[in-house]
């Protein structure tokens, strides 16, 4: 496995979550292709999406149910500041992890986490595991504790 996604199986590991990383033979990149590789619902897909407070620059992570789009007014008033969408070298520097692949866990700083609370509707959910074809599935309470995420209307 490589780093990026052993890093994700250590902070399983480490916040108590019971799940297993699985590799897909094809990418789950994006929220239909991983609904489509995992057999479940576009919905319970968690988008990590990462953002760039547009005053002191710090990112911030928004974990967002796949059917749903991110509503940036709700976003930056939670976040106390607009936000940008983040460089995605940036986000490889300062998370780990490429776009594509970026984990809700397991990044290389403490990233300030929103959990969309339309995820907390599903018994389990999906989420990246560091790399455009990883991914593991958990319980949505046990992934907001586990990504330190607060929960909240992102849609």
């Amino acid at each position: 496995m490589s780093k990026s996604v052993n890093r994700v199986k250590a902070a399983a590991e480490a916040a108590g979550l019971a799940t297993e990383i699985l590799r897909m033979p094809d990418s789950t990149r994006t929220a239909e292709e991983a609904a489509a590789a995992c057999g479940c619902e576009v919905a319970q897909i968690v988008k990590s999406l990462i953002f760039k407070g547009a005053e002191s620059g710090a990112l911030k992570l928004l974990l967002v149910s796949g059917s749903n789009q991110v509503d940036l007014a709700k976003a930056t008033a939670l976040a106390g500041e607009p936000l940008e969408r983040a460089d995605p070298k940036e986000v490889r520097e300062v998370t780990g992890f490429a776009i594509g692949g970026v984990a809700p866990i397991g990044h290389l700083v403490p990233v300030e986490t929103w959990m969309d609370e339309a995820l907390l509707g599903f018994e389990t959910v999906w989420a990246a595991a560091g790399a455009p074809n990883a991914v593991f599935e958990t319980e949505p309470l046990a992934l907001r504790d586990a990504a330190g995420a607060t929960v909240a209307d992102l849609s």
